[in-house]
Parts: structure tokens; C-alpha cells; sequence
């Protein structure tokens, strides 16, 4: 699939950490209840750390106790590209990033208590927040 933002493997390894290139771009997995943005609780966006494009509001982000950040939608339904994911020999959801391609997490229909009953399990590294505090 073409994306609006494409880079080769090289400048995307110029502009992300080893991390961030090992979780983005190689569909890795951070370990969990490690990652920064675990905890954060502030009002405000967050963002592909690959290509900077707006994919989740805090207000949709929820504890699920799953030990990486959780949201129940992203702010636009066309944010994110879902891909099916047969890898770990099993079936799951991969959420990428629609600008850039770049690997978030999975989701999970798994979150009743949520208006959509879903989970985007995000790897912290694979986004940046911004804060609405004092704006």
C-alpha cells in the first residue's frame, strides 16, 4: 500500500531510535507496564511518533490494565489502518498508522465497559502526546 508519507528503511532509521524503529517500522512489541505515556492522564492529542499524524484523543483513553496504553476509538475512524495478523500463531488486529504505515498495537473487542466495547493496545513508543494543559 502507498502512504502518504514513505521513506526507505534507511531514513526511517535516521529519524527513529533503535526502539522506536524495532516497534514502528518491525512490528515489535514494547514489554509491558514500561512504557511513558502509560500513566498519562492530562487532557490532550496523541500522535504517530513516526509521521506526527493525529490519531487519539486523551478522552478515549482508559486503564485496561493490560500494562500499555488503551483507547476505545481513534479520533478519526480513517486515522488508523487495520490489518489482520496471523503472526504468535494466532489471529489478531494490527493497528498502523494510515500517513505512514508504521506499526501502534493491536485492538480487541474486549472492553465492554467502553462505548465501543473496543481496545487499541498501543505501544507507548509508537506515540507522541501533546498536551492541552495551559492552551
Amino acid at each position: 500500500m502507498a502512504y502518504e508519507v514513505d521513506r526507505t528503511e534507511e531514513q526511517w532509521r535516521a529519524v527513529l531510535s533503535p526502539e522506536e524503529f524495532a516497534v514502528l517500522r518491525e512490528a515489535g512489541t514494547e514489554r509491558p507496564w514500561t512504557g511513558g505515556l502509560l500513566g498519562e492522564s492530562r487532557p490532550g492529542t496523541y500522535s504517530c511518533r513516526a509521521c506526527g499524524a493525529v490519531l487519539f484523543e486523551a478522552e478515549t483513553k482508559f486503564d485496561s490494565h493490560c500494562g500499555w496504553p488503551s483507547f476505545y476509538e481513534p479520533r478519526e475512524e480513517d486515522a488508523v489502518e487495520l490489518v489482520e495478523d496471523r503472526s504468535l500463531g494466532m489471529v489478531r488486529t494490527e493497528v498502523r498508522c494510515a500517513r505512514c504505515g508504521s506499526h501502534l498495537g493491536h485492538v480487541f473487542d474486549d472492553a465492554p465497559s467502553t462505548p465501543t466495547g473496543d481496545r487499541y493496545c498501543m505501544n507507548s513508543v509508537s506515540l507522541s502526546f501533546r498536551s492541552r494543559e495551559g492552551s
